[in-house]
């Protein structure tokens, strides 16, 4: 009768131990998902500042031109009729 009561707690403490260790293998998976999720976001908001950025700079280019090519054909104008 001991050993029987033995078996059992034995084995109502290898099962506790089980769950308790498939719990924490489910947080840890939890917690590179939540990190890989985190990244993917970084990664994302980096992305999207580099291309706002990108467009800025392709505005400021695109005034810089217009203006520079406006004063050359003013002062090429200027000069031909004088």
């Amino acid at each position: 009768m001991l050993i029987d009561d033995l078996t059992v707690i034995a084995l109502e403490a290898i099962e506790q131990a089980a769950g308790e260790a498939a719990r924490a293998a489910f947080l840890q998976s939890l917690e590179r998902e939540a990190a890989a999720t985190r990244e993917a976001q970084r990664l994302r908001s980096e992305a999207e500042t580099l291309r706002r950025a990108g467009i800025r700079n392709n505005v400021l280019i695109g005034v810089l031109c217009f203006v520079g090519g406006l004063a050359v054909g003013v002062t090429g104008t200027v000069l031909i009729i004088k």
